[in-house]
Parts: C-alpha cells; structure tokens; sequence
C-alpha cells in the first residue's frame, strides 16, 4: 500500500466532489442527504485516509478483505463512528471475517455466498447492509448476476437464505456511457423493491444521481491516481 497525497490535496478534492454531489442533487430535485458518499480508500495507507478522515468523511471502501484488515482496526478505534463498506468481489470462505469487519457488502452475486453470508450473520448476530451485485453489461470477466437472472436471485437471497438485501450495485463497462447501465439497474431494484442503489464512481458519480443513486463509490478524485 503506498499513495499519499498531501493532507490539504485530498481534503480539497473532497470538498470539489461534495460540492459537484450537491449540485448533481440539485440539478436532479434530490435532497443531498439521500446520497451517500462512499470513500474508496483501497490501496491507500492509512498516512492518506487520515486527513480525509479530519475533513469530516465518515464511509470509506475497500476492495479486499485482508487489505480492510490490516489498516482499519486501527483507524476504527480512533474514530469509532466510521463506517466500511467491502465493494470489491468476496469469495465465500472470507464470509466470517467480512461480517465481523464492514457495515455493508456491495458484491452478493452466487448461491455459495449467500449461504456463508446467511451463516455468518446467524453466528455472529451481526447484520452489514447486503447489495446485490448486477453485470449489466454481461462482461465475461466480471462478477455480478446477470440483469435477466436478477429477479429470481433476489428471490432465492430472501426465500431460500433468509438475506435483508437492501440493494443493488453495478459497474458499468468502460467503453459504453453509463447512463443505460444506472437505469437498467434502477429499473430493477425498483420492481423488486429495493432502495439503495450504488452506482457511480469517480468519472460518472453525477450521471448516476441524476438515475437514483443512494450510494456513490468515488476514490480517485479523492485521493488522487492510485500507484
């Protein structure tokens, strides 16, 4: 892990992706309170989550379980009041250390994680936020449940596993405009009546508001490019 911008640089950046939050908001007749600000803060020490940390950002996200392990007790203890959000793919057998650790999992997406997640969550008396990961662009080299099958997954995570899936998440392809993508994802989490939707990251965050999204997941424009 290395990366660290200087304290005023990422404090700035923050404050620019508040500001353009607020107007994208604003522009699409939503209260800004709606949207939640996810920091993503993978492959940055803690050296450069700290000043983002002062500047008053309380959600940050990490892509990997043992990354989030080895710098956010820590950080945790001195700030107890952050939350974590994994957006990254789990694999099933890292089900017992993701519940322990964050407050949300973006990336539910096959049967075998819904059912170590269910078993964690009974063990562990512990509940994070459950989203459900849609490929909406059907990439062959992505996770994700495919947006034709995603009706019945949902089904089969409340039914059959007893999961309070809040959500959905998606990550557009890089070459199409994501536009279609958020509605496609929108579209479904609103027949299956679901109301968070992380969608947007760092280039697209003010389109995908404009389409409803509850949770944006922005890290570069935060905390500059990534080594």
């Amino acid at each position: 892990m290395d990366g660290s911008p200087s304290p005023g640089a990422a404090a700035d950046r923050l404050a620019e992706v508040r500001r353009k939050m607020a107007q994208a908001c604003a522009a699409a007749g939503r209260d800004p309170a709606e949207v939640t600000l996810v920091a993503v803060s993978k492959t940055f020490g803690a050296e450069a989550i700290t000043p983002v940390i002062a500047a008053a950002q309380r959600v940050f996200g990490e892509n990997r379980v043992q990354e989030a392990k080895a710098k956010w007790p820590a950080l945790r203890e001195r700030h107890p009041d952050l939350a974590l959000h994994l957006i990254g793919p789990l694999q099933s057998n890292k089900a017992r250390e993701a519940v322990a650790l964050f407050d949300a999992i973006h990336t539910v997406d096959r049967a075998s994680l819904c059912a170590a997640l269910a078993k964690e969550i009974d063990r562990q008396g512990r509940a994070p936020l459950l989203l459900v990961e849609i490929n909406t662009g059907a990439e062959p080299q992505k996770a994700g449940v495919l947006p034709e099958a995603a009706d019945g997954f949902l089904r089969e995570c409340r039914e059959r596993y007893g999961l309070a899936v809040a959500g959905l998440m998606c990550i557009p392809p890089l070459a199409e405009p994501p536009a279609p993508h958020f509605a496609l994802t929108a579209k479904i989490a609103a027949r299956n009546g679901l109301k968070l939707l992380s969608m947007g990251m760092s280039a697209d965050f003010e389109t995908a508001i404009r389409f409803g999204a509850t949770h944006v997941r922005v890290g570069s424009a935060i905390f500059g490019e990534r080594q």
